[in-house]
């Protein structure tokens, strides 16, 4: 990603190479490497059911005249990276399926249409830790020895900020925990933790699954935003049964997911929301806008561990060390920084600011370890 100083924070220019390697969230599908040069949207087909709006292409209840061309928003646009719910709303209701000639794909933006995608054979090249091809390849996996390296990396981070007047979760706890968790798992000693973490060495060492390195940041920064925006939410997780934890992990990846685009390409015509995405394209699937889709989920914008109708999309249901370690950082971040830090809030006058277009989650936590 670029570091020039115009440039919006988590925005790539499509078309741009990444200046530097960022091995991207589910790296097999990188949008910026893996999207093929645009073609233009193949004309709609007689009985095609719905409306197939081309992100440039007028409607035919569009009258003459200036003004009358309907254009469909792109998760790219100016701002995106601040507020995208604004864009995914719109996108769900009025252009279910649209080309993007910024993201030279076709967008999916609703919940059912995006978990099909995610799943439906029809759809290829993708990797998705969970998933079952994912669940396969993994075996001998010591889950006990999993989750007693993320407890007690957890535990040592928490620590080391619990004596500090205000400290920023994000980049002294949420950075580490993940890398660190990784680490300890393979063998790797404390003290070459840093090295490790700095170079992303860490995420190699384990793999394509276990090396899901900044996606875990990004959730584990919104989850813990997530918690500690409302000292209610607090008192009811701190000392929490895991099932509990559990069920507020999944809501803040359902609300808030860690990654926000993901990239198939189809090999076969497969119908949709809207009309029908032809056979050889890319597709790409809003998991932001699904989780977030009324019509999956009630009262979709508020965070609500307790709801009758949980569901994420960000990880596979399938076995994989990647999600175990994904949830048991969750947990045991809960539980360590709570046990070291038991007044532990969010400093005065701060609130949580997500901010991301490929991937997203809080910049900044800025807490007062001693309330």
């Amino acid at each position: 990603m670029s570091d020039e100083p115009n440039r919006e924070p988590g925005r790539e220019i499509p078309g741009e190479r990444p200046r530097t390697p960022t091995g991207g969230p589910w790296a097999a599908v990188d949008p910026w490497t893996r999207l093929p040069a645009m073609a233009p949207a193949a004309p709609r087909r007689p009985g095609t059911p719905g409306r197939v709006r081309d992100a440039y292409g007028p409607t035919a209840s569009d009258g003459p005249g200036p003004g009358a061309r309907t254009v469909a928003p792109s998760p790219l646009d100016p701002g995106a990276s601040r507020d995208p719910h604004r864009v995914h709303r719109a996108l769900r209701e009025d252009f279910p399926l649209t080309h993007d000639p910024l993201l030279r794909a076709w967008v999916l933006s609703r919940y059912a249409d995006v978990a099909t995608a995610l799943t439906d054979p029809r759809f290829t090249h993708g990797h998705r830790p969970g998933d079952p091809p994912c669940a396969r390849a993994h075996v001998d996996v010591d889950t006990e020895a999993l989750r007693a390296v993320a407890e007690r990396t957890a535990y040592v981070l928490a620590r080391r900020i619990a004596g500090r007047p205000q400290t920023d979760l994000v980049a002294d706890f949420c950075h580490w925990l993940p890398a660190g968790t990784v680490a300890a798992a393979v063998g790797v000693p404390y003290r070459d933790m840093m090295r490790l973490v700095r170079g992303r060495a860490a995420g190699a060492l384990a793999g394509e699954c276990g090396g899901q390195i900044a996606v875990r940041e990004k959730a584990l920064a919104s989850f813990l935003g997530n918690v500690l925006a409302d000292p209610d939410r607090v008192a009811a997780l701190r000392d929490a049964p895991a099932g509990l934890v559990a069920r507020a992990w999944t809501e803040s990846l359902r609300r808030d997911p860690p990654v926000q685009i993901a990239v198939r390409r189809t090999a076969a015509e497969v119908p949709v929301s809207g009309g029908v995405v032809p056979a050889g394209a890319s597709v790409a699937l809003l998991l932001g806008s699904a989780g977030r889709d009324p019509e999956r989920f009630r009262d979709p914008d508020r965070f609500d561990p307790a709801r009758d109708d949980p569901g994420q999309l960000t990880y596979g249901t399938g076995f994989c060390p990647a999600v175990l370690l994904a949830g048991f950082e969750a947990e045991y971040a809960l539980r360590a920084l709570f046990e070291a830090m038991p007044r532990l809030r969010l400093a005065d006058g701060f609130r949580p600011v997500w901010s991301g277009l490929i991937t997203r989650g809080p910049r900044t936590l800025i807490v007062r370890p001693g309330g």
